[in-house]
């Protein structure tokens, strides 16, 4: 009897473990298999990101392990994928280049900014206007790059670790969009 029990108990424990967390209604995975690479990363954190009173998007931030520590999530040599489920009704491609380059602006030393500076417009030239539920998935996979994805179709490879660095920093730099959002994706809220 008390092995079932135990039995039990770890059962369900094991179960809590594996369910998708949900924020806003939405279910995210703990863990997700990537395809391509066939890595396995774990939901480090999410959260919204909100301008004024409306929710823009979902955001979370998936590595082959969790960490609230900036500089490991960094790491560059390290599979990782940031994804932004897209939560307001619609968002125009010039507003998330706007975002983009404000956010690299404010993370990035002017000499960072022009090393990365080519490829940040070919980034911002993969994007388009947005609709409530689309999904964006920025995948860095090393030796090759952030692997672009937006609503399932893949629309590019920007080169680089650095860039990729730079990308997080929109969200976890000393400006970041949004500090309780930077919170959210370390798993520190």
């Amino acid at each position: 009897m008390m092995r079932q029990i135990v039995f039990t108990c770890l059962f369900m424990a094991c179960m809590m473990t594996i369910q998708a967390r949900e924020i806003a209604g939405i279910p995210l995975p703990e863990q997700i298999v990537r395809e391509a690479d066939n890595a396995a990363l774990v939901l480090n954190g999410a959260g919204i990101r909100k301008k004024v009173f409306f929710k823009i998007y979902l955001a979370s931030l998936y590595l082959q392990q969790s960490t609230s520590d900036i500089a490991e999530v960094i790491d560059v040599d390290r599979p990782a994928r940031v994804q932004m489920q897209i939560l307001y009704s619609e968002i125009e491609k010039e507003k998330f280049v706007e975002g983009w380059n404000d956010g690299f602006s404010a993370n990035l030393s002017p000499e960072k900014l022009q090393a990365v500076g080519d490829r940040l417009d070919q980034f911002n030239a993969m994007f388009q206007t947005l609709q409530k539920g689309d999904l964006i998935s920025l995948d860095y996979m090393p030796g090759k790059g952030t692997v672009v994805t937006i609503k399932g179709v893949e629309k590019g490879v920007i080169p680089g670790g650095d860039f990729y660095q730079a990308l997080l920093m929109v969200w976890l730099g000393d400006s970041p969009i949004s500090n309780s959002l930077k919170q959210e994706l370390l798993g520190s809220d």
